[in-house]
């Protein structure tokens, strides 16, 4: 279902050690204080000693000040990123299943090409769709799909990470051919 136009989040990419109760940690944390949690994602980074959150916090409910000094005392955290729209890359994971019969199959399959989405499920009523993209791509897909009927919907949240300087990046010369 897609958010309401006027919430605002804070995105905090979060690196905490890969440790057992860490998320366990950090979720309490928000309980406690009645911040509300958007959305959230953990996985391992390229170092296995770590992993990273990617937290997505009501603005309304949790003010970011706030929101860091808490997560700052915990003793797992090594370090909060605030991620500013725009200063992120983001995206997210959206599996669906929709009602496609015979008449309508080939309207989803459309859909799904226009929006790259990936058919992985096909039986005789229904199509299992992937799709990735920004959280606004993933809405107006999902927006689009609920008139054909969807059975079943699970979404990732967001993922983010901070865009690369582009004063910084050096692209290797390229040999010229003869």
């Amino acid at each position: 279902m897609p958010e309401p136009v006027n919430v605002s989040h804070h995105i905090l990419s979060v690196l905490v050690e890969n440790k057992p109760a860490v998320l366990t940690r950090v979720t309490s944390l928000f309980s406690r204080r009645g911040f509300n949690i958007f959305s959230l994602a953990v996985s391992p980074t390229d170092d296995e000693r770590f992993s990273r959150m990617t937290i997505v916090v009501d603005a309304d409910s949790a003010p970011l000040e706030q929101v860091t000094r808490q997560l700052d005392k915990l003793i797992n955290v090594v370090e909060i990123t605030e991620l500013s729209a725009g200063e992120a890359v983001e995206r997210e994971l959206m599996l669906a299943t929709v009602r496609a019969d015979a008449t309508n199959r080939g309207q989803v399959t459309e859909l799904a090409a226009i929006f790259e989405a990936k058919i992985l499920d096909v039986g005789p009523d229904a199509l299992t769709l992937m799709a990735a993209g920004s959280p606004d791509k993933l809405d107006s897909i999902e927006e689009l799909l609920r008139p054909f009927g969807i059975t079943g919907l699970q979404r990732t949240g967001r993922i983010a990470l901070p865009r690369i300087a582009r004063s910084t990046v050096r692209l290797a010369a390229v040999p010229e051919t003869a």
